[in-house]
């Protein structure tokens, strides 16, 4: 039977291939651990999931929510930009909460997009920056490029070699999955750019709570005159170790906020009113909760920088996100980012992210998640170890059992 349109659009999802092995193995008893999902493994604050379960006792909040998020909520947003970035925010007017960061740029995209228009996006990038928009009947030119002095050099070429004219630019910062941050400067001569060439930017700013070199990571919109062109995504998920909870938002330009918001409330009633009680409880509390999810993340990244290390395999140390983007180990390079990610679960019972499943430029990358805890990560160290020693003499024999006939 003959796919739908859409459907043929998308590739085939890489992921859902290590995931069959990861199931596979655990159904044959093996210990995976698991540091390839971006799944927050730590539990939601106690004040948080208190005042959820004061709320939900009252039936009055079973009925359906707002779309656009309780005005508490979006109040609660605005707040914590003023707070965090000093940028001013209309809660009214420039801010709606979305179904995570990931229904928020899904959205836009089927708000904003005409069939055929080109967006601007790097390469490789968290999934749904692309896909959102081809989903939506648009064209995605890749660019693979860091938040660096070739960016606008990138972006010029991506224009000329365009038609029609580029709609928008993609931006995510700190990076999921390459965990790169980018400066206030940067940010500054983006937005004089889109100025220029009148291009909207949509900025993911989904970690923007979890760095771990004393140097918070900048909003777009702390540019003057950034609200003009841009609209930024947030997301609870990570910053308050709620990913199941579904609770992001969308701040910036009135006439982009208001085309999500319309488009939204052909699609949803918004989060459950509970959830956004908590949430906007979260987001006014004091900072305490968000620098002790920091602090986990940050122990984790070292302890996996060490123990990898030691074990062989050398991982540049991300100065933000629960993510590190590690070079597949210069033996195994040929074989892919996908059927490198086979061999880890096969052989040393440790599960990551291919780099391909983000882009065809990250193919010689594995993006490894902070998500178990320290001793875990010392026990993958471990396994990885005794991996690497055992194929030390025969690299290029190694196939993973899921390749061979």
């Amino acid at each position: 039977m003959e796919e739908f349109h859409k459907v043929r659009r998308l590739p085939p999802y890489v992921f859902e291939q290590v995931n069959r092995l990861k199931a596979s193995a655990r159904s044959r008893g093996a210990d995976i651990i698991d540091l390839g999902m971006g799944n927050p493994d730590l539990p939601t604050p106690k004040a948080i999931v208190d005042k959820l379960c004061e709320v939900v006792r009252d039936p009055r909040t079973h009925r359906y929510s707002s779309s656009r998020g309780i005005p508490g909520l979006r109040r609660a947003q605005a707040n914590y930009y003023q707070r965090r970035f000093g940028v001013k925010l209309n809660p009214d007017t420039q801010v709606v909460a979305t179904l995570g960061s990931k229904e928020g740029f899904a959205n836009m995209a089927q708000a904003i997009t005409a069939p055929g228009d080109v967006i601007l996006c790097p390469n490789p990038t968290y999934p749904i920056h692309a896909f959102g928009f081809i989903m939506s009947g648009g064209v995605i030119r890749s660019l693979q490029v860091e938040p660096n002095d070739a960016f606008i050099p990138a972006v010029e070429r991506g224009i000329r070699h365009s038609i029609p004219k580029p709609l928008a630019l993609i931006l995510n910062y700190p990076s999921n999955p390459t965990a790169l941050v980018a400066s206030l400067d940067f940010y500054k001569d983006v937005v004089a750019f889109a100025k220029k060439n009148d291009i909207i930017i949509l900025s993911d700013l989904a970690y923007s709570e979890i760095y771990f070199d004393g140097n918070p990571p900048p909003s777009v919109l702390q540019v003057p005159g950034a609200i003009d062109v841009c609209v930024e995504f947030t997301s609870m998920s990570k910053t308050f170790s709620m990913p199941g909870w579904r609770m992001g938002f969308a701040v910036g330009n009135e006439r982009l906020i208001a085309a999500l918001t319309r488009v939204k409330s052909y699609l949803d009633y918004g989060a459950f009113t509970p959830i956004q009680v908590a949430a906007a409880h979260a987001l006014n509390g004091d900072g305490a909760d968000i620098a002790e999810v920091r602090e986990v993340y940050h122990k984790r990244r070292d302890v996996m920088v060490d123990s990898f290390g030691r074990a062989g395999w050398t991982i540049p140390a991300p100065a933000a996100s629960m993510f590190a983007w590690a070079p597949i180990p210069e033996q195994f390079r040929h074989l892919g980012s996908l059927e490198f990610s086979k061999l880890l679960i096969e052989h040393a019972d440790v599960a990551v992210a291919p780099g391909i499943g983000f882009g065809e430029y990250g193919d010689d990358f594995v993006r490894v998640a902070l998500v178990e805890n320290e001793h875990r990560i010392r026990q993958a160290a471990r396994n990885i170890k005794r991996f690497l020693a055992s194929t030390a003499k025969q690299p290029n024999n190694v196939v993973p059992l899921s390749a061979r006939r």
